[in-house]
């Protein structure tokens, strides 16, 4: 069930030079890049991506006196051909959507009749599989920090939330004091798209999170005020939001005091939170509104990765496995 978007961006992303400084080139790429951000409300990152995925084709289409008007099928080809011969399928594929939806805009717009890429392809891709942990690595790993100090309280509290409830990192650590429902458990969650989604999250996460508010946040606030939920002690600017790169670093360091040697990130909890819901018997649908997915073929690979699972349980306790 698609969830709605509860508000737009606050503020317009700001454009981009385009190199090419051809007037009609403008026309075309810089509308479609703010249709993107009315319509979808995409963040600034997306926005920077499909524009420099569009601005990289006008050029080499420019290099030989053409315009983005001009675009044939054959363009299209030709490009793929000349600029991802040992590209990976995912990252050709990626551009192809990014291309499919800017002639789809030209088209709706009427700056062209027809649209180049109907009838272009994906290439055939191999199903990536994410790397997830076992509850035990999970376990280990949620053990690590050391919880006798106010920083110690705090990761474990993040470890905690994002293995309870889910979350991206840039959601986890973006999150308000007044996003958190306390009595009820709940998160309000502003994910991508800037689609907004209620979080549940289980009584282990309640009381670590009861234990870092009520006295580890105050001792690293050290008298500072602050939103943010989650918050630094050191630095150039204590007290305000952890950044994405810290907590990436934090769970790198927790992995291996807790003995995992396989790569790690913080999205690998996400992962595990996923798929270990699969393991236990939850519903397809409800891990896809619990993860924030749009289309719940993103959510059915872990489906995989569960019976996988299954069949390691199996062969393990089976007395014909």
């Amino acid at each position: 069930m698609p969830i709605p978007v509860t508000q737009a961006p606050s503020v317009p992303p700001a454009p981009l030079k385009n190199p090419l400084n051809d007037p009609l080139n403008d026309r075309c790429i810089d509308p479609f890049i703010d249709a993107l951000w009315l319509e979808d409300g995409l963040s600034n990152n997306t926005l920077a991506a499909y524009r420099r995925d569009v601005t990289l084709f006008a050029r080499w289409l420019l290099s030989s006196g053409r315009y983005l008007t001009d675009t044939t099928p054959d363009d299209l080809n030709d490009y793929f051909a000349e600029q991802h011969p040992s590209t990976q399928a995912s990252t050709a594929n990626r551009r192809l959507t990014v291309f499919k939806r800017f002639f789809r805009w030209c088209l709706r717009e009427k700056i062209t009749s027809a649209d180049p890429s109907l009838k272009l392809m994906a290439a055939k891709q191999a199903q990536r599989i994410p790397s997830t942990l076992t509850e035990a690595q999970v376990d280990a790993l949620l053990g690590a920090p050391d919880v006798s100090t106010a920083m110690g309280v705090r990761d474990r509290t993040m470890l905690e939330l994002m293995y309870a409830s889910g979350l991206r990192v840039s959601e986890l650590v973006t999150l308000k004091v007044l996003n958190l429902g306390r009595s009820d458990h709940v998160l309000r969650v502003t994910g991508k798209g800037n689609k907004e989604r209620l979080l549940p999250f289980g009584e282990i996460a309640g009381q670590w999170l009861q234990r870092y508010l009520s006295v580890a946040r105050a001792e690293l606030l050290a008298g500072l005020h602050s939103d943010d939920l989650f918050v630094t002690h050191k630095g150039s600017t204590p007290g305000t939001a952890m950044s994405r790169t810290m907590f990436w670093m934090l769970v790198k360091k927790y992995a291996v005091m807790s003995g995992i040697t396989q790569p790690m990130s913080p999205h690998t909890l996400r992962h595990a939170f996923a798929t270990h819901l699969l393991n236990h018997g939850a519903d397809l649908r409800a891990v896809q509104l619990l993860l924030g997915h749009a289309d719940i073929s993103t959510t059915t690979i872990y489906t995989h990765v569960a019976r996988e699972r299954l069949k390691i349980l199996h062969q393990m306790h089976h007395p014909r496995g």
